[in-house]
């Protein structure tokens, strides 16, 4: 109608035409975008940016991680718009079965199932394990040093979210002096293919690596680690809340696994003794 305006027809007739009102063209006219679309537009924003750091969410958790970020609404409106923008949980609709695509990964496979390393700071892998307690599941990312199978950082939490990951990276950067250039190996889980992950790995100038979907042998040492750990920890009793399994899995890593389990390949020393070790050598050589 502007168009035809700015061509001479009077709107009165292009209206008749159509069989539109004049008022609501006007209306429009002054506000092309009302604050109801405008307040929709940044609920939209909100919901987008949840559902890109963590796909596996469905409306309900993307409704409270849309309210943390200052964007608060009913359940019902967030369902309403990530099903206009067809934003899916990965685990939920649309059913694919179990043929579904797993999503492209983010960085190349750098270790290639070589789980070695000449010192600390050179190889770090990383994965999330869950356990059930009377409260639900609690979840445990862990980042181990493969150079001393030094568990250098981990994180808890009662949902498997991309802050879980971020976390059990910024407390292993924050143990370690200088991690520059390390290579950082996962599998392709969404919650390490995520933006906020990924942010975090630049920050700190970490090299990010991935495994093969379904090669559960490219991320074996870590797997390795879990294993040991459900044998000692997690399937010894049942555990009513997650405040008590978290603390029986902190005192197993740090008291038994870092300072008591000896290990084979480092000489039958435990990875703190290799570590001390190690740092010894080198303080003397320089």
């Amino acid at each position: 109608m502007k168009e035809l305006a700015a061509d001479g027809i009077p709107v009165a007739v292009t209206c008749r035409v159509l069989q539109l009102a004049r008022q609501p063209y006007y209306r429009w006219l002054a506000v092309p975008v009302t604050a109801a679309e405008l307040v929709e537009a940044y609920r939209a924003n909100a919901l987008c940016d949840a559902h890109r750091d963590d796909p596996e969410f469905g409306y309900r958790f993307l409704t409270d991680e849309a309210a943390a970020a200052g964007q608060a609404m009913a359940s019902r409106t967030a369902w309403r718009i990530c099903r206009s923008n067809r934003w899916w949980s990965s685990f939920g609709k649309p059913g694919r079965g179990k043929n579904r695509r797993p999503g492209p990964p983010v960085h190349d496979d750098l270790v290639c199932r070589d789980f070695t390393a000449d010192k600390p700071n050179q190889l770090w892998l990383t994965d999330i394990t869950e356990h059930r307690t009377g409260e639900g599941k609690l979840y445990l990312c862990a980042v181990k040093d493969v150079c001393s199978g030094r568990i250098v950082g981990y994180s808890m939490d009662s949902r498997m979210k991309s802050r879980l990951a971020v976390a059990a990276i910024n407390n292993a950067v924050a143990r370690r002096d200088d991690v520059a250039g390390c290579i950082v190996h996962s599998d392709r889980g969404s919650q390490f293919r995520s933006r906020r992950y990924v942010h975090t790995l630049n920050v700190h100038r970490l090299v990010g690596s991935m495994g093969r979907v379904g090669a559960a042998g490219d991320n074996a040492a870590m797997e390795s680690f879990f294993a040991l750990l459900q044998k000692n920890v997690l399937d010894r009793r049942p555990w009513a809340t997650r405040e008590e399994l978290q603390i029986a899995i902190v005192t197993w890593i740090e008291r038994t696994y870092h300072r008591r389990r000896r290990q084979d390949r480092l000489g039958r020393l435990t990875p703190i003794e290799f570590e001390t070790m190690m740092t010894t050598a080198v303080t003397q050589a320089a």
